[in-house]
């Protein structure tokens, strides 16, 4: 009979207890259970990350899984409070000029945008002040020209573009780290959306319109097309990667009295289910990439983080027949 050494060129190496490793396909025996294990693939998993300070929710995201920026949201009161992730811990960054929530963000830690957003608490006061992010403080950017809320951002800061919003609005607006000017409108009008990708590449998926909507669309610069719809319908929900491989979670469903923590992997054509977060909840914000993202904030879980890996490893126990 072959053996493995003969197949492969090496022994399986007998362990007491269960290795550690990050090497999928790797074999061996477990000398206390009597069995042969390996580490396959099990997914995308999230888990727990620091809690933000300031419990918050439909605050803006940007940067990485260990690069995050979270800025303004709504806490007791609007809040003009930055928070930086190092990948285990937030600390305090320098605060917005303008405290506003339901605003939108992208770019880097370090090179951060906030685009509009609601002033207060009370009565609707919409904003078009534009702040940049330098790892320090905020600045002043340029104004955008439809002052909204529960819109999409991404991009970069000298390279951005945000689209939809509370009417719902189909509006685009891209941005070059001086002006804004007007890009093409999306097919579906729609608000509290989320959107990945760059300026020249986004994707914009689920939303409002009377109800939460799945529909997909994916912009090349110039004008929308229709993509692949997500397969649990949601609105105030979040998202990060790219176009072709991109992340989004959590959010309301129906007609926004439901909340779900399912997030949805993006190839470029269609959505697959992956994870779910371990909290479900609405008005979060995220970053990072498809395999790397982090989730924060929310309006049911105001300081959770949690940081979603995949492929993510796992131990399986060989069995044979």
């Amino acid at each position: 009979m072959t053996t493995y050494k003969e197949i492969f060129g090496k022994y399986v190496k007998n362990y007491s207890s269960d290795p550690s490793s990050d090497i999928e396909g790797q074999i061996w025996y477990n000398s206390t259970s009597g069995t042969f294990k390996s580490q396959v693939n099990i997914g995308g998993v999230w888990s727990s990350g620091g809690n933000l300070a300031t419990s918050r929710y439909s605050a803006g995201g940007a940067g990485t899984q260990t690069a995050g920026l979270c800025f303004g949201g709504q806490a007791t009161a609007v809040s003009n409070a930055t928070e930086e992730y190092d990948g285990s811990s937030w600390s305090g960054g320098g605060n917005l000029a303008t405290a506003r929530r339901y605003t939108s963000g992208c770019g880097t830690q370090t090179l951060g945008l906030c685009a509009t957003g609601l002033l207060s608490s009370g009565p609707t006061v919409l904003s078009s002040a534009t702040e940049e992010y330098n790892g320090t403080s905020w600045s002043g950017g340029g104004n955008v020209g439809t002052a909204r809320a529960l819109l999409a951002a991404c991009g970069l800061q000298t390279a951005a573009a945000i689209f939809g919003g509370s009417g719902p609005l189909a509006n685009t607006e891209e941005y070059d780290g001086s002006t804004w000017t007007v890009g093409g409108s999306l097919a579906t009008a729609r608000s509290a959306l989320a959107g990945a990708g760059l300026q020249t590449a986004s994707l914009a998926f689920g939303g409002k319109t009377t109800v939460s909507v799945t529909a997909t669309e994916e912009y090349d610069g110039s004008a929308w097309a229709a993509g692949g719809s997500l397969n649990t319908a949601r609105q105030t929900l979040a998202g990060a990667g790219i176009q072709t491989a991109a992340l989004g979670f959590s959010g309301q469903t129906g007609n926004g009295t439901g909340l779900t923590g399912a997030a949805e992997e993006y190839n470029g054509t269609s959505w697959t289910n992956t994870g779910s977060l371990a909290t479900a909840r609405s008005y979060i914000a995220g970053c990072g990439t498809q395999t790397a993202g982090l989730a924060f904030n929310g309006n049911t879980a105001g300081t959770a983080t949690e940081e979603y890996i995949d492929p993510t490893l796992g131990v399986q126990t060989i069995t044979t027949s």
